[in-house]
């Protein structure tokens, strides 16, 4: 059996490498593209095409690994592939086979997250506390990328966007080989029983108002997500200053996870849930107004404790108690790949059209606060 301490450290630097890419990819894929001469138009589009492969992927892989009882084994496949498309942007520039190494790239990416966080849960038992101190290992990962490649983009150009993310591919790989399976659940390969059904837990109607405020809450952090450093860029913020604004949400996010244990026993779900969606709104309302002060603006970086944290573990403990254990691998594909999948699609393609070069960033954050208020407002009339 092995010691509680080193799954520990096995699972934790799996989360540090697999937001460690996303701390590389969410804040400076548009500064790559934009360096290879991309316009707005474009960026949205190829960041719309990449998150739309999060729709279908999830879903697939998760039935995969439903049926075949082997989760670790997607989760190494997917590393390993993920890993060998992203080094295909060596060799390409031009619009299409970026967009087609990208969207390669996602397919497999996809096929990490949801495993990882079935396996995660069932080797804690379920436990929010542990849960939430081995995903905080996670931000810490996004933190220091965050930082080291806004600092090292600024000082050696967008080109070296590709080595860090082959660099970190690499760690994440290595890192699921470390993992092993819990007792009793991998063991049975092959025995696998046929699959609970999973369409009466969908058409729920509580589940659906989850969805939608998921949905329109993805949809609210596309410029965000796709274009917030190429916004601070043009407030003439230096590489550095970019890596620690988007850290220090990071921070703010790692603070909400180690007291989230608490949370849960004084807040009801639905509470937490309509509480982040409230305080994304007000921040997506407020960036373009405190943009241009360094101070107001690191105020407003902060809710990213809100807007993430409590969102994110909110949903994976609701996830985790509406679905039954056979059923936890096809609920997080279905959730994350319609969240994040359809949301993020149709929020990187309005955003890339409403961007214009810098000149429409008012407006992307506007509707990113509409978006999150809408949100809201579902869940606090939703069953509870």
């Amino acid at each position: 059996m092995i010691p509680f301490n080193m799954m520990f450290v096995r699972l934790s630097s799996s989360y540090f490498f697999y937001f460690a890419l996303l701390g590389l990819i969410s804040p400076y894929l548009a500064i790559f593209l934009d360096g290879q001469g991309f316009n707005s138009r474009q960026v949205g589009e190829i960041l719309a095409i990449m998150t739309a492969t999060k729709i279908v992927a999830p879903s697939l892989w998760a039935t995969f690994a439903d049926k075949s009882a082997r989760p670790l084994f997607i989760i190494r496949l997917g590393a390993l592939l993920a890993l060998v498309s992203f080094s295909l942007l060596y060799w390409f520039s031009q619009y299409w086979p970026i967009t087609f190494c990208l969207a390669l790239f996602t397919l497999f990416w996809t096929a990490i997250l949801p495993q990882l966080e079935v396996h995660t849960l069932n080797s804690t038992k379920h436990s929010s506390k542990i849960y939430a101190r081995i995903r905080l290992w996670g931000s810490l990962g996004f933190i220091v990328l965050a930082v080291v490649a806004g600092e090292a983009i600024s000082r050696l150009g967008y080109q070296v966007f590709t080595s860090l993310g082959v660099i970190i591919l690499a760690g994440l790989f290595i890192s699921t080989l470390l993992l092993t399976p819990k007792k009793g659940v991998e063991l049975n390969k092959g025995k696998a029983n046929a699959p609970e059904p999973i369409v009466n837990k969908l058409i729920d109607g509580r589940f659906i108002s989850f969805f939608i405020a998921g949905l329109l809450l993805q949809i609210s952090f596309a410029p965000y997500y796709g274009f917030f450093a190429l916004f601070l860029r043009d407030f003439d913020y230096s590489g550095v200053a970019v890596g620690l604004f988007i850290a220090l949400g990071a921070v703010a996010e790692i603070v909400a996870f180690i007291y989230m244990g608490s949370l849960f026993k004084r807040f009801s779900l639905n509470s937490l849930l309509v509480f982040s969606l409230a305080i994304t709104a007000l921040r997506w309302f407020l960036m373009p107004v405190v943009a241009d002060s360094g101070l107001w603006l690191a105020i407003n970086q902060l809710s990213h404790a809100a807007s993430f944290a409590i969102y994110h573990s909110a949903s994976m403990k609701f996830i985790s108690s509406h679905f039954t254990k056979s059923q936890q691998s096809r609920g997080q594909g279905v959730y994350l790949g319609g969240v994040y999948g359809v949301g993020g699609a149709v929020g990187a393609y309005i955003t890339g059209l409403l961007w214009l070069g810098g000149e429409g960033a008012s407006n992307a954050f506007i509707m990113a606060g509409i978006s999150a208020l809408l949100g809201a407002i579902i869940m606090i009339f939703s069953k509870k």
